[in-house]
């Protein structure tokens, strides 16, 4: 009996044992808890559903566990079916025979899904702001998952989950700006802690890469650190705008190719607000061709075009709290002759600092205001360095030109949105210019006024363009209104001539000329003297005289040859027209072409043959005429000599027209026509008698390269000559 009773026992024991090793080891399929599984997920969420078939069991004999797995399940979520590998749980043996069927883990392992749906499927466990974006950026793609969950008691998930996977061919449209193509990586998700592995992708047409993003979560927001890289290629410049909204108001980018490393990291909230963004990059620059017209090269650079090319650039790029810092160098071709360039530009707020060197060999280089130019071939060395405010104030501490012994340097120079002047601090000059002439001297600021000392300076270019310039102001100051003290040894008015010991004042209001006096002296001991006021009826009066008038009307090219004389010029400018009066005294010419014509026209061939020779001495020489708009007026000049004189009168319009009349008379007809007036005539010239009236009338007309002189050679004078002539011989 004893026996029987222990065979029982050894048997049920044995059976008890093969049941638990087969149930250990393969399990039982059974569908008969299918609608408790599905009641408790039910109670995780109320809108997921699944729809299962046999669902295998097995024992964990150690902690009297059952291990559930579903294979093939669908989760039914708002209409859609998703489609899963295989769902995984153990529940408590207990809870099995006592009807107590919680869920304590879950693990759940996808099949290939819509990213979409998976979207989907996170909104009905958190529907936050977040899923909300995603679910509006994301156009396509697919994802795998190993989804590792755990319960309390009450069903909620306890924070030790994990979830793995993949993102395969994945397609983001965020506001139409930045678009993601063919994006591949894979991802884990654990407590506070997100990664990003292997991730590739086109980003608006550029190949980017990731070997690693770690996202951390934080108290109100999420910290994301990581690396990319994008490979070289030729980008579309459309698509890249993307990146740089405000940048390219300016700047036409023509092309552009590159490939950089990148570190970078940054918070961001709940409200997908960003904030401490850094990043760090090392772009390999290979070519970027634009155009910026604003900066006006040309005017600077005579062999540059309208393209700028930077080829082999290294940058460093650093962002940091709002910060950029861009350090670079590498070639630059103005047109297709290359020189190399070097940067450093610092962003911050709104305020943009430079520093930068150009080393010119290959191009040249052309200061047209200061007459100097460097040639191709010449190592010269330029250095800029400054900062813009608000993009309307621009400051250069420091442009400098270097090139073997001339240098240029500016210190302290403002300009605004117009590129006008604004302020300057100091100017130094050493070089040499196109006519050969050394220009040393130094501008520097004292207060508000300014002192211009120096050795030597070539002026020539500075009194043209006041010549040709109907206003009385500087164009290059946005609003001067300073005195400028001047003190230079020696002053070139053009390439030959000079005057020493240059002494004045200048005095600006709002870029106006309100005073000026200024004295020299020529290397002949001859004085001349400048000066320019402005009376309290804002007329404008000047006056310049001169002991040595040569120099000044060898700027005058249709005369040559002139020699020795006294001039005085006086002018009165009010509301843009300009009255004056020019005289010269005791003067001789010995090459006027238009002079030259009119003699041999009116068969005075002598004549027209003395003033190519020894040259016509006139005693006397005065015009008087005014000026508005580029209009010239001559209401009247007379020039008077022992062998000729004459009377004229017309207009001339600046690059357009000239037309003049008047009367040309040889001197012996003068003296006979004198003589012959009674008494008055016997006074003057003595006891000649007049024998006849003879002069010569004339018009010049047409372009000042294509004048048209016509004459007649039988005039009799008019009473205006006689009466000038008389004038002048009684002055004499």
């Amino acid at each position: 009996m004893i026996k029987k009773i222990i065979k029982i026992l050894l048997l049920t024991f044995s059976i008890l044992v093969l049941g638990i090793f087969y149930l250990s080891i393969f399990g039982v399929k059974t569908n008969k808890f299918n609608n408790q599984i599905t009641n408790n997920f039910l109670k995780i969420n109320k809108k997921i559903n699944l729809n299962l078939n046999d669902v295998n069991y097995l024992l964990n004999p150690y902690n009297f566990t059952i291990n559930i797995k579903i294979q093939n399940p669908q989760i039914l979520l708002q209409g859609k079916s998703l489609d899963v590998k295989n769902i995984q749980t153990n529940i408590s043996l207990k809870s099995l025979i006592n009807d107590q069927f919680l869920i304590n883990d879950l693990k759940i392992k996808t099949k290939e899904i819509k990213l979409s749906d998976l979207i989907t499927l996170a909104r009905v466990f958190q529907n936050s702001p977040q899923f909300f974006f995603l679910s509006n950026i994301i156009k396509d793609g697919f994802v795998i998952s190993n989804i590792n969950l755990e319960f309390d008691e009450k069903g909620k998930i306890k924070k030790n989950y994990k979830i793995e996977g993949s993102v395969k061919k994945a397609k983001l449209n965020i506001l139409n700006q930045l678009k993601f193509q063919d994006l591949n990586f894979s991802f884990g998700i654990e407590k506070n802690t997100f990664s990003l592995n292997a991730m590739d992708a086109i980003l608006n047409d550029i190949n980017i890469s990731s070997p690693s993003i770690k996202i951390k979560k934080r108290k109100k927001s999420f910290f994301v650190k990581g690396k990319f890289s994008s490979s070289k290629k030729n980008f579309n410049i459309a698509e890249l705008k993307a990146f740089f909204t405000n940048s390219f108001n300016k700047v036409d980018i023509r092309k552009i190719e590159f490939s950089s490393n990148n570190n970078f990291s940054f918070n961001i909230n709940k409200k997908l607000k960003l904030d401490n963004f850094k990043i760090e990059s090392i772009v390999d620059l290979g070519n970027l061709i634009f155009k910026e017209e604003s900066l006006k090269l040309k005017l600077y650079l005579p062999n540059f075009v309208e393209e700028i090319k930077l080829k082999e650039h290294k940058i460093v790029v650093n962002y940091n709290n709002n910060k950029l810092h861009i350090k670079g160098s590498g070639n630059v071709l103005l047109e297709d002759k290359q020189d190399n360039l070097s940067y450093q530009i610092i962003k911050d707020n709104n305020s943009i600092s430079f520093d930068s060197k150009i080393n010119l060999k290959n191009n040249s280089l052309l200061i047209d205001f200061l007459d100097y130019e460097k040639k191709e071939n010449q190592n010269s060395l330029v250095s800029i360095k400054g900062n813009f405010k608000n993009n309307k104030k621009i400051r250069f501490d420091l442009i400098a030109l270097k090139e073997l012994n001339n240098e240029i340097v500016i210190n302290g120079l403002d300009l605004n949105e117009n590129f006008k002047i604004m302020n300057i601090e100091n100017l130094n000059i050493n070089y040499i210019n196109n006519k050969k002439i050394l220009n040393k001297l130094n501008l520097k600021k004292n207060n508000s006024n300014f002192i211009i000392d120096g050795e030597s300076f070539d002026a020539s270019k500075i009194i043209n363009n006041i010549m040709d310039n109907d206003e009385q102001s500087l164009s290059l100051f946005h609003s001067l209104n300073s005195k400028i003290k001047i003190k230079i040894k020696k002053t070139y008015i053009d390439e030959i001539n000079y005057i020493n010991n240059l002494y004045g004042n200048i005095n600006f209001d709002n870029n106006k000329l309100t005073n000026l006096k200024l004295d020299s002296i020529f290397p002949n001991k001859k004085k001349i003297n400048l000066s320019i006021i402005t009376n309290d009826n804002l007329e404008i009066i000047t006056k310049l005289t001169s002991g040595y008038p040569k120099p000044l009307i060898k700027r005058y090219n249709f005369i040559k040859g002139f020699e020795e004389g006294n001039l005085s010029f006086y002018s009165l400018k009010k509301k843009g027209l300009s009255n004056s009066v020019l005289t010269i005294d005791n003067f001789k010419v010995k090459k006027v072409p238009v002079f030259a014509k009119l003699l041999s026209l009116a068969s005075l061939q002598g004549m027209a043959d003395l003033l190519t020779g020894e040259g016509i001495r006139f005693t006397d020489f005065e015009m008087i005429f005014s000026n508005q708009k580029g209009l010239t007026k001559i209401e009247e000049l007379y020039a008077i000599g022992p062998a000729v004189s004459i009377i004229m009168d017309g207009y001339i319009e600046t690059n357009k027209i000239v037309s003049l009349r008047g009367t040309l008379v040889p001197a012996t007809t003068i003296n006979r026509t004198i003589a012959s007036i009674p008494l008055l005539g016997k006074i003057l010239v003595g006891g000649k008698t007049g024998e006849g009236v003879f002069g010569v009338s004339f018009k010049i007309k047409g372009t000042s390269k294509n004048l048209k002189t016509t004459v007649n050679p039988v005039k009799t004078l008019t009473p205006r000559f006689i009466t000038r002539t008389l004038e002048k011989i009684k002055k004499n």
